[in-house]
């Protein structure tokens, strides 16, 4: 055993000796440089969200896919990002084709920005700050999202957008190609091969690049994921979660956040209650890790979310968030002593969808 173990260290030793000529060969060939990636860095989520999932936010420098069912807390996981992003100096840039976007929401998640006013009414005709946003107004189909988005990297190479940038996209899914615009029908096949060749075989690549120390900036790209329910294949087999657009963000996604339950959001409304009146105030939802190839963990567990982000499923939490702002529905409710109540988001008669 002991002769085997000299043998294989000096096969080893040979090998490393005979390199010489190798690293020649790598300078000749301008292979010897490039092969560094950076340290890496993170986007932090809320405290409630590293104790849920026990991973630190969203990678930068990679791609991250936050899916599931409707009002399970993706958007809020969406603007906590965003805030931390703007407070590290990173630029957020929005791609909202969804039309589901509250500029109210995101102040109160934190989000700096400032309102611009038409001086003869008063009435806000815009909003300035460290960020970019576009929508449906500009993005017809896939195509012309891939297209900005490239048109943003280009940009920051150029050198007029010197930052480190997230792209936050919301939603995969909510948008189809130019042929389904062309023929008139959201044909599902063109638009998850628009998807591959827009963003699997260009975009996404381009994003992951960044990661090379040979590279200036360090870009990150984080997408709202739109599903639905395959009914199950035989009597005795489950439902299937599946992406709308096809899987080409889930297979080069680094990090995927599923929110929710397979067959339905499987949340639970919280609700403050006083004579009759009540206000709905957070959701219990539940969370998992399903794909992890940054740190390798995984996670399932419960945590609750508000519209100021999320809490940790704790009662002395929740008791801390209706104390610190129970003003607030106050107005509704004309009391800040209220009854606090719990109610499962009802099931839908039809579970099933299509791709559709």
């Amino acid at each position: 055993m002991a002769k085997a173990k000299e043998s294989l260290n000096s096969t080893i030793s040979s090998a490393i000796k005979g390199t010489a000529d190798l690293e020649k060969f790598k300078k000749g060939k301008n292979l010897s440089a490039g092969v560094v990636f950076k340290e890496q860095s993170w986007i932090p989520l809320s405290q409630a969200f590293q104790d849920t999932l026990q991973i630190p936010g969203i990678p930068v420098g990679h791609i991250t896919l936050l899916r599931g069912h409707s009002d399970t807390g993706k958007t809020t996981a969406l603007l906590e990002a965003a805030v931390s992003a703007q407070k590290l100096g990173i630029l957020p840039v929005f791609i909202i084709t969804e039309m589901k976007w509250d500029w109210n929401h995101a102040r109160e998640m934190g989000f700096q920005f400032e309102e611009i006013a038409d001086p003869a009414t008063g009435e806000v005709v815009d909003y300035k700050g460290f960020f970019l946003y576009i929508d449906r107004e500009k993005l017809e189909c896939i195509e012309d999202v891939a297209g900005f988005i490239a048109d943003i990297l280009d940009e920051q190479k150029r050198g007029t957008l010197p930052y480190n940038i997230c792209f936050f996209w919301d939603s995969v899914g909510s948008i189809p190609c130019r042929m389904s615009i062309e023929k008139s029908t959201n044909n599902n096949e063109w638009n998850a091969g628009a998807m591959s060749q827009q963003f699997g075989n260009f975009i996404n690549q381009r994003i992951v690049l960044s990661r090379k120390a040979s590279q200036p900036y360090t870009n990150t790209l984080v997408a709202v994921n739109k599903v639905w329910v395959a009914k199950p294949d035989s009597p005795m087999g489950q439902p299937t979660l599946n992406n709308k657009g096809g899987n080409t963000m889930y297979f080069d996604s680094s990090l995927v956040i599923t929110f929710g339950n397979i067959a339905r959001a499987g949340t639970n409304k919280i609700k403050a209650t006083k004579n009759g009146k009540e206000v709905e105030f957070a959701k219990r939802t539940r969370i998992s890790c399903d794909k992890n190839h940054v740190t390798g963990v995984t996670a399932v567990n419960k945590v609750i979310m508000t519209v100021h982000g999320f809490i940790n499923d704790d009662k002395k939490e929740l008791d801390n968030y209706k104390k610190e702002y129970s003003d607030q529905w106050m107005k509704v409710l004309g009391s800040t002593s209220f009854d606090v109540v719990e109610e499962e988001t009802a099931l839908s008669p039809d579970i099933f969808d299509t791709a559709d």
